[in-house]
């Protein structure tokens, strides 16, 4: 199992060549290395885009300077946008802008990125988390951002709290999970916020090495462990 795998996206290639060699050593590695290729840019917002998920605008640069950052916020019809890396974690190497706030002259993120609104619901009601063992829903969380803050990770003084989602929210949740490329995953993490609709969008699809809040989910030890041993026994088969 992938679970402590925290600087992957600052050594990508070697992360790759080491799932390769336990692939080809034919080790059951969990998630599967073709969905960790799939999970590491997230480019994959576009495929799930485009099998029916609800995802937040994004423009997609192979690096960002003041003048896409100036022209996306023109694109994007927003005064605030969000720069973050396309092979990235934990909100690390982060950015937002404003129009009053645009970057220095010179500046780029010196790596892929994408650019995105920022969406206000981040503030008012934070980010939501959906945990699927198996396929199936575990539990959910509710992530705020500290005062001052609008990243809502821990890192940044941000707290969780347990999220009992409603019908539409969870909805939303599983149909992102449908509308992954893969049927064999043992977990996965998706990252969702409000979008001025009212609609739940997919920000992120954790299939890495998420943290799945265990102090949030007090069932899920028992569900990764019935979900791998069933793997595990078909894999025996």
């Amino acid at each position: 199992m992938l679970g402590t795998a925290w600087d992957y996206q600052d050594r990508a290639d070697a992360f790759l060549a080491r799932l390769e060699d336990l692939e080809a050593r034919g080790l059951a590695v969990h998630n599967p290395p073709a969905a960790v290729r799939w999970n590491l840019d997230k480019r994959y917002l576009r495929e799930l885009e485009a099998a029916g998920a609800t995802t937040v605008p994004t423009l997609w640069h192979d690096d960002a300077g003041r003048a896409e950052v100036a022209a996306a916020m023109d694109a994007l019809q927003t005064d605030r946008v969000v720069v973050k890396r396309r092979i990235g974690a934990g909100g690390l190497g982060q950015h937002s802008f404003t129009r009053d706030t645009l970057p220095e002259d010179g500046w780029t993120m010196g790596r892929a990125a994408m650019i995105q609104p920022f969406l206000p619901a981040i503030l008012e009601e934070g980010e939501f988390t959906f945990v699927f063992v198996g396929g199936q829903f575990s539990h959910a969380v509710n992530k705020r951002a500290a005062a001052g803050e609008y990243r809502i990770q821990s890192l940044y003084g941000g707290t969780e709290t347990p999220y009992a989602p409603g019908a539409d929210d969870l909805a939303h949740a599983a149909a992102v999970v449908a509308a992954l490329p893969f049927d064999d995953l043992l977990y996965a993490r998706i990252d969702m916020v409000r979008l001025p609709s009212g609609e739940l969008a997919v920000m992120e699809a954790e299939l890495i090495e998420p943290y799945l809040y265990p102090e949030q989910g007090p069932e899920l030890g028992e569900r990764l462990a019935a979900a791998l041993e069933e793997r595990l026994a078909v894999g025996a088969a």
